[in-house]
């Protein structure tokens, strides 16, 4: 039997800036313990009798990010001067504690005070937005396509395996991530062209984000759309890129990954589409939101025996998140002929950074699985 995480009960206290400057009454966190939702009610915050706005909540050991927001990135906290501000950093400890932990927060001001920030473009020439406005049939919906052709596409008729990445807006352009950038274009551009690869990096929902991603319904996020959206991937936007580009068709050509709900929802479409995509990046995914994907897992272990997974995890997480690997590693066992690799970095936490940083490593298991098929 696993062991369970130890949790501490977290009181917060934030006080707005003047009411010159606070335009909603309705204020929130988002953080890495919430898949970063940016309206989750179960972390809402009450105003009290002195304007200041209050939550009492548990939270798992580990080392967390977070900020307050207003309901969407758009109203998020910044500094005084409306620049970025980092991440608020929580540290639950190891060891239960009886003792609630008070966290004051003092926000500055907020993001729509000011005119949105011109960062500069980090996208590489290659890296090209292949529709704002993707029709998504299975959600009824549109959503910004985001492709990275390889250096030589032009100049080659050679056919390209495809990596499909969730989250798109932090892939590779820092102008549009909202928690920092992966910088894939960078990585793959230093590459050997015969190392090289198409990407393909879908936008998430914004607000919609937590239903898209999450494949089982349950209370606290609402009803889930995740199966839609991975029939979206599968059946709509993997054809379509099949058909306008030159690729490898095959699933041992076809690689799906994301982090965090985007681990998830990778995951959740490699275990029901394994016809589809044969490889799947699962970087520190949020299974703890979805208990049921085990024993979906199991169900379809007898359809994942030519599959291979690569599972990320970094030891300063919470949601026990270790744990869930470790288990999932071993279900995985009971399957002759699935592959499987997972890294650990102990020092890693759940945020874009170390996800870059553990992109390299994910990518030369790719290719060593191209070396032996």
């Amino acid at each position: 039997m696993l062991k369970l995480k130890a949790q501490q009960v977290i009181q917060f206290d934030v006080r707005p800036p003047s009411e010159a400057v606070t335009h909603s009454p309705l204020l929130y966190i988002a953080g890495d313990f919430n898949g970063w939702h940016t309206a989750d009610t179960a972390f809402q915050l009450k105003k009290d009798s002195r304007g200041h706005y209050t939550l009492q909540t548990t939270i798992t050991a580990g080392e967390h990010n977070y900020k307050i927001v207003r309901g969407s990135w758009e109203t998020v906290e910044t500094n005084k001067d409306g620049t970025q501000r980092d991440n608020r950093h929580l540290t639950i400890p190891t060891a239960n504690s009886e003792k609630e932990q008070q966290i004051e927060i003092q926000i500055e001001n907020w993001a729509d005070n000011f005119a949105p920030q011109m960062v500069k473009s980090t996208a590489a020439s290659n890296v090209l937005v292949l529709d704002s406005l993707f029709f998504m049939p299975q959600l009824k919906r549109q959503r910004r396509i985001w492709l990275y052709l390889p250096l030589d596409y032009d100049k080659s008729k050679r056919s390209y395996p495809v990596l499909y990445l969730q989250d798109g807006q932090n892939v590779f352009d820092a102008a549009t991530a909202y928690a920092g950038e992966w910088g894939v274009d960078e990585y793959l551009n230093q590459l050997t062209i015969r190392q090289a690869c198409i990407v393909v990096a879908i936008d998430n929902g914004g607000n919609q984000r937590m239903q898209e991603y999450n494949p089982y319904t349950n209370k606290q996020f609402g009803k889930a759309e995740g199966k839609a959206y991975s029939l979206f991937l599968a059946k709509t936007l993997k054809p379509y890129i099949d058909k306008h580009y030159r690729t490898m068709t095959g699933p041992r050509f076809t690689t799906i990954a994301g982090s965090s709900m985007g681990g998830l929802i990778s995951f959740y479409t490699a275990i029901s589409y394994p016809e589809v995509f044969g490889n799947a990046g699962v970087f520190s995914p949020s299974f703890w939101i979805a208990p049921k994907i085990f024993k979906e897992a199991e169900k379809q272990l007898p359809y994942l025996a030519s599959s291979a997974f690569y599972f990320y995890g970094g030891g300063k997480e919470g949601d026990s998140l270790i744990e869930n690997l470790t288990k999932m590693q071993q279900l995985f066992a009971k399957q002759p002929g699935l592959r499987q690799k997972t890294a650990v970095i102990a020092a890693g936490q759940h945020n874009e950074k170390f996800w870059q940083e553990a992109f390299p490593g994910f990518y030369r298991w790719l290719l060593k699985l191209e070396a032996q098929k």
